[in-house]
């Protein structure tokens, strides 16, 4: 049964000079607890889908719900994570991680003692006095999704959350955000143009196409990669199949737009 669903949005950006259409007539369904990633070149429109799912634009047409109620409705069940962290740099870790209770007056003693719960679950309790800049990249991007967490959204938007950081970091922070998803019985949008990442990480892939934004095709990934870890699942035969596959569509859609 379709948890969040996508009808018909489409979406213009209008200047005094032009007028863009960014995407056309996009409609998807989602399942509770699946991991889905919208995967594809910039330009495409992945970041506007994710900006109109989080409510931060409103669509030119169409419409998005949450168990057939208007997303409106909804507006605190949802979680953003954004490619750079945004930690407060004046704050500490345990204050950046308060600060969604503490903008809508909720900071209880129940709220604190929530953050430094989910600090230990992100192996981060031993930092909760330091400042961002005194962490890596990887522990900050933690930080931010102990944060994001902090709120207990249904469901959380992912916009290359990962893109900033060294490969290795990525690889493991892939592992580790998988788990706490799972954990947390979360449903989840990744925004990528990583192949690897998409199919390591989901459940379905959505590949658009770009000028304006649509989508070109729509993939499941096979259980037995799922069932692995993301760094599993990249030495999986079906891994691989799974990407060349994916290859090949993404660069006929590349000749495509160059005709």
């Amino acid at each position: 049964m379709s948890y969040l669903e996508l009808d018909g949005i489409s979406h213009y950006y209008f200047s005094e000079q032009q007028c863009k259409q960014a995407i056309d007539q996009v409609s998807l369904s989602i399942e509770k607890g699946k991991f889905t990633a919208l995967l594809g070149p910039s330009g495409c429109g992945k970041t506007t889908l994710l900006s109109i799912i989080a409510q931060l634009i409103k669509p030119t047409e169409g419409a998005v719900t949450i168990e057939r109620r208007s997303v409106e409705q909804h507006s605190r069940m949802i979680g953003y994570m954004l490619q750079q962290d945004y930690l407060f740099p004046w704050k500490t870790i345990l204050d950046n991680v308060c600060i969604g209770p503490k903008l809508h007056g909720e900071l209880t003693e129940l709220e604190f003692n929530k953050a430094k719960a989910l600090l230990r679950k992100v192996s981060l309790d031993h930092v909760e006095e330091l400042y961002p800049n005194q962490l890596s990249g990887g522990m900050r991007q933690r930080v931010a999704l102990a944060r994001t967490l902090m709120t207990d959204p249904a469901i959380l938007l992912l916009d290359e959350p990962f893109s900033a950081l060294d490969f290795q970091t990525k690889l493991l922070l892939e592992n580790f955000m998988v788990e706490m998803l799972s954990q947390y019985k979360k449903t989840a949008i990744l925004v990528t143009h990583d192949i690897g990442e998409a199919i390591a990480m989901s459940d379905d892939i959505y590949l658009m196409q770009p000028n304006p934004g649509r989508i070109h095709l729509h993939l499941t990934v096979p259980e037995v990669v799922r069932e692995l870890s993301p760094i599993e699942a990249r030495r999986h035969p079906e891994y691989h199949r799974l990407f060349d596959e994916i290859w090949k569509e993404m660069t006929e859609l590349d000749q495509q737009e160059s005709k």
